[in-house]
């Protein structure tokens, strides 16, 4: 969804990484075995580079060479699920114009987040989720009010950019990893260019690239002009397909054997990833790394979220995108609740409920919070809550902590059965017996959809629409 005369962005795959575009030609490859254990020690090298998570592979091996950014992470356990975040910025401040001509970044100031991506690790850190958040997601920004997802880096850095994407989401930030265009090129070029594959020609003066529709081999500039075109018929959704299919293709050669058997093309794969790359200041990715070693290209699994709209037109004017909301917080809860989005989704336990006669909702007073930072949240439960028929005097209040992961319904004593009626009302919520007068509702990240039915029995579940899922592996372009 391009605005008319928008200027487009770059791919964000890539650091703080100023110095001159390499554009060295490919050397001929020779092909030697590689040992197993080396595949998977160097797989978070090649993880975390180029657009997804190379940092972590990088810091494995010289981790005192990365630099760093603090956008105020929640730091996650020693083990566990993860998230990270991971932004591409657009800073052209620091080119020359010859630079900003010959890549066609046009010479606007300033920096822009045109890729952002979270990345989910399981808590056996054996599967890897990635899903892309197209950057003209229409959202509400904390503080901000209503903006496309991708303005937050203008208006508050890293730090906003990450409440933006955990506003939306509903998901908890762990790991901040930040990326820029030159780096990208230069990791490209490392690794003796990429294979990809594009079903139909694409001609994009903006970007220079003009591509018939078949297989190719890409150097770092042109590998980056494919990634950020927009000049085809889904424009940016598009635009994410291929970001997805670059990074599998890195994946695919960092770990392939002419890489990690050839020293010199080893480090320069390493050094050039060095200074594309910025992480959130937390030693803890040595840790991760480690962890990592057995993940293969088989378990990343890429997925995009679910949209309601793609020609949207917001007030300001603008094109912008909406999600479709029940499906994109269905994801992202299986997400949360560490779930394989190439499966079934999981029921949830059933939730205590009470005969329909016991007592009608009507005659049950509710005072709802908001735990999380979600602006709005507390309001739209109140409604929901009103719909169903339940009393909810007053506005939303908030709580002091802002981390509610579960939506928690608290209870005075002798108050049960009339929170079993409440808990009914909001399938997933937890009872919880506490020193409060009535029945309060906080309400968590998970973002509860309440029941539409005015019964006070907990309606049967629908199966969940499995999201469409790819491997890296299933985004290699075979050579033809």
């Amino acid at each position: 969804m391009r605005d008319p005369g928008e200027e487009d962005g770059g791919v964000l795959v890539g650091g703080d990484a100023y110095g001159g575009v390499k554009l060295a030609p490919t050397r001929p490859r020779r092909p030697v075995r590689s040992a197993k254990a080396r595949r998977r020690n160097v797989l978070v090298a090649g993880f975390l580079s180029t657009g997804v998570l190379v940092a972590t592979g990088v810091v494995w091996a010289t981790p005192r060479q990365i630099g760093t950014v603090d956008a105020g992470v929640t730091v996650p356990a020693a083990r566990g699920a993860e998230n990270i975040l991971l932004v591409g910025v657009d800073k052209r401040d620091d080119l020359t114009r010859q630079q900003q001509n010959r890549l066609k970044l046009g010479r606007e100031a300033g920096q822009r987040t045109d890729t952002m991506m979270v990345i989910h690790l399981s808590e056996d850190h054996k599967r890897v989720t990635v899903v892309s958040l197209p950057r003209d997601t229409w959202t509400t920004i904390p503080g901000k009010g209503e903006h496309k997802i991708n303005s937050a880096y203008q208006f508050g850095g890293p730090k906003l950019t990450k409440e933006a994407v955990e506003a939306t989401t509903g998901l908890q930030i762990n790991r901040y990893i930040e990326v820029n265009i030159l780096g990208f090129i230069d990791v490209v070029d490392s690794l003796g260019g990429v294979t990809v594959c594009t079903p139909a020609p694409i001609n994009d003066p903006k970007t220079g690239l003009n591509l018939p529709a078949g297989t190719h081999q890409l150097q770092g500039v042109q590998a980056l002009g494919y990634a950020r075109t927009r000049a085809t018929a889904r424009s940016d959704l598009d635009r994410i397909d291929r970001q997805q299919q670059v990074i599998s293709a890195l994946l695919n050669r960092a770990l392939s054997a002419d890489t990690l058997a050839n020293p010199a093309k080893l480090a320069s794969f390493v050094n050039s990833t060095l200074s594309t790359v910025k992480v959130d200041p937390d030693d803890g990715l040595l840790g991760l790394a480690t962890q990592m070693r057995d993940v293969s290209l088989d378990d990343v699994r890429f997925a995009e979220v679910p949209l309601s709209n793609v020609d949207f037109k917001a007030p300001t004017g603008e094109s912008a995108v909406l999600w479709d909301k029940p499906a994109a917080r269905d994801m992202f809860a299986r997400i949360n609740a560490d779930q394989d989005l190439s499966k079934p989704a999981v029921s949830p336990s059933p939730t205590p409920s009470v005969k329909p006669s016991a007592i009608p909702p009507g005659s049950i007073t509710v005072k709802v919070k908001n735990g999380t930072l979600i602006t709005g949240l507390g309001a739209r439960t109140k409604d929901g809550l009103v719909a169903y028929g339940f009393k909810v005097p007053g506005e939303p209040g908030n709580t002091t902590k802002k981390d509610y992961k579960k939506t928690v319904i608290h209870y005075g004593a002798g108050q049960e059965d009339e929170a079993k009626v409440v808990a009914a009302a909001i399938p997933g919520a937890e009872l919880d017996k506490a020193d409060v007068k009535g029945i309060e509702v906080i309400v968590g990240s998970d973002q509860p959809k309440i029941a539409k039915s005015k019964s006070t029995s907990m309606p049967s579940a629908k199966p969940g629409v499995t999201p469409t899922t790819k491997t890296a592996m299933q985004n290699i372009c075979k050579k033809q």
